[in-house]
């Protein structure tokens, strides 16, 4: 394999590039179908910061896993209920693994670090929103449209795309949303928050997907039956 590198160009495909040097705000990827697993992190600014304070000297699975256990010992506490221990939650996920976010992920079992942090807020949603009266639906929906996000994540550098930058960061990363939600139920606003939550997330995606449909070539597939010996074909 050649020594060059992947970069993401303009048109959100990952271009090839032979020029040494980074690309400001996104990971590079030695393969377009194997995506930068800190890509798939789906952090936030903030983590990201955390993550330049000590760029690579903390392994990253261990705050993960870490930062998991204890969402679910601040949960199992507080009983999902509204209190000052279940809203710090959030906080220490992000301390715990924002740390570690600056490593290149390149250790054996790296790759279980976007998953724990996908249990982690997927738990911290599931569980508050459940305890606190919200809406099966709207908690449903939010779950659902999350997860679509992760899921393009993983799936666009498999055809050599990737979203926009812009795109990620309205997205809020997974930290990002857990404090809106932290916040929500610190204004005693949660249900309220879920709906206003659930509903960006519904126009971003759905946005994206337009946006992306949009500006992909459509092939033309048409056949020339004179060719195929079709019914103009000579005899």
């Amino acid at each position: 394999m050649s020594e060059g590198r992947w970069r993401h160009g303009k048109d959100d495909r990952v271009e090839r590039s032979d020029t040494p040097g980074t690309d400001r705000g996104v990971y590079r990827t030695a393969r377009a179908d194997v995506p930068d697993l800190r890509f798939l992190r789906d952090d936030s600014h903030i983590c990201v910061l955390l993550g330049r304070v000590a760029p690579g000297a903390i392994p990253p699975l261990l705050p993960a896993v870490a930062g998991a256990l204890i969402v679910g010992v601040l949960l199992a506490a507080g009983r999902g209920e509204l209190t000052g221990i279940t809203l710090f939650a959030p906080v220490a996920a992000l301390l715990l693994s924002g740390m570690a976010s600056g490593h290149p992920h390149d250790g054996r079992f790296d790759w279980l670090v976007p998953p724990v942090l996908r249990a982690t807020e997927y738990g911290y949603l599931a569980v508050m929103g459940l305890a606190s009266g919200v809406p099966g639906s709207v908690l449903s929906v939010l779950l659902v449209a999350i997860i679509s996000h992760h899921r393009d994540d993983v799936a666009r550098p498999a055809v050599g795309m990737t979203r926009p930058v812009w795109v990620r960061v309205l997205a809020l990363g997974w930290d990002g949303r857990m404090f809106v939600i932290a916040v929500g139920g610190a204004l005693d606003a949660l249900s309220l928050t879920y709906g206003i939550l659930t509903g960006y997330m519904v126009v971003l995606l759905v946005r994206e997907a337009v946006r992306t449909w949009s500006a992909t070539p459509v092939t033309d597939v048409r056949t020339d039956r004179n060719e195929r010996g079709g019914m103009n074909s000579p005899t």
